[in-house]
């Protein structure tokens, strides 16, 4: 969650008359999670959101998984990928998945969308790697950039508009709602002092942009496995203002402040997001260990109850070798992963680094799919022995 925001106008009390020029009622939406138990916004439309033009066919969307894969370490080697596809949708390629979360590069070579996208049963956080543009949903207009987190609760109507120049996502799908870290929060849900970032540094959408005009407008809402193709006869963005906790935000990972220690400080002061089984976290440019005797390469680790993925964003990761920037590292629970050879002694009286990364942490095993496979690197599993 992010903190109450509204937009444009809204009557006085919830649940009254609200009425345009002509006389007639503005239409009121809840839009809430958990039932009526979490977080929401009401929303006031011009039109009916429930009027539907036509319902086509669904199309199948979704990947499959590899499922005898072997229990070893990692390396999707996706830093030469320049184009995954044509839109949107048609480049999200999911390369890790498990029922809680999955994970996708997107590098499409369209930089506007003539539909709008609905996922109706997850959160995205949809990390710009390369690029910058705008983001439009029924809460208005997001600007967009380099290294922004962009969380998008699920059913927001959204499109993006890129300008032009590289374009590289790694969206992160989640089953449940993506929340800001329990230990950083209030029981008000404010984010506390020793919080890494603040509301401060949370952008939620600038502006409301209101389309009145009648025509053919696409939704593609995906549920189940499918894409359910909706037209309406009026714009989704048809609201006049909104008000409430749910609505899409953006974080960037520079502003996300590092906490730091005399020695190695263990991957969760890095996080950023939670999600039900999992988490997010940002490795973002920072001072090293200030003990006189501190190793600052991370130490050999046995994840008893977790996987890893580590997606390389910037910089020159020390204890990782021949990893390249918009790649994956999948280090898998059931086996210990550490630095590779001569990194460790290397690290030893280095001041700070500047690397960027995005870890996410699943509590249950991923699965490799189909579209992964062409990226495996298969030195990798044996690249601790050199």
């Amino acid at each position: 969650m992010a903190y109450y925001h509204k937009l444009g106008e809204i009557p006085p009390k919830r649940h009254t008359q609200f009425k345009q020029p002509d006389g007639s009622l503005y239409k009121e939406e809840l839009v809430s999670s958990k039932g009526f138990s979490g977080i929401y916004s009401l929303l006031y439309h011009i039109e009916e959101p429930t009027r539907v033009k036509e319902i086509a066919e669904p199309v199948k969307f979704g990947p499959k998984i590899i499922g005898d894969y072997p229990l070893k370490q990692t390396h999707l080697n996706t830093s030469g990928v320049e184009n995954t596809g044509t839109d949107y949708l048609d480049s999200r390629k999911v390369l890790l998945i498990n029922n809680d979360v999955s994970l996708a590069i997107a590098c499409p070579s369209e930089r506007s969308m003539d539909y709008f996208y609905k996922n109706a049963e997850g959160d995205e956080v949809v990390f710009i790697h390369d690029g910058s543009g705008k983001l439009y949903t029924q809460f208005g207009e997001l600007t967009v950039r380099q290294g922004d987190y962009v969380v998008i609760p699920r059913t927001t109507i959204y499109r993006f508009e890129w300008d032009e120049g590289p374009l590289r996502l790694l969206i992160v799908e989640s089953a449940t709602p993506i929340e800001t870290v329990n230990r950083y929060r209030n029981d008000l849900g404010q984010l506390l002092e020793h919080s890494p970032y603040c509301e401060r540094d949370i952008r939620p959408p600038e502006k409301l942009v209101t389309e009145r005009a009648a025509g053919d407008y696409q939704v593609k809402i995906k549920k189940q496995g499918y894409l359910h193709n909706y037209v309406y006869g009026h714009s989704p963005m048809d609201l006049v203002g909104w008000d409430g906790f749910l609505y899409p935000y953006a974080l960037s990972i520079h502003d996300f402040e590092p906490i730091t220690g005399r020695i190695h400080q263990p991957p969760p002061v890095h996080q950023t997001f939670q999600g039900h089984n999992f988490v997010i976290c940002s490795f973002v440019p920072r001072l090293f260990d200030y003990h006189p005797e501190a190793i600052p390469a991370p130490y050999n680790h046995s994840n008893i109850d977790s996987d890893e993925v580590l997606y390389y964003v910037e910089g020159n990761f020390m204890s990782r070798k021949g990893i390249d920037r918009g790649s994956f590292t999948l280090h898998p629970g059931g086996i210990p992963h550490g630095p590779h050879p001569g990194t460790v002694e290397k690290s030893i009286g280095a001041k700070e680094t500047n690397e960027l990364a995005v870890m996410l942490d699943p509590f249950k095993p991923l699965h490799l799919t189909e579209d992964a496979i062409s990226y495996l690197d298969p030195k990798y599993p044996m690249s601790w022995t050199e």
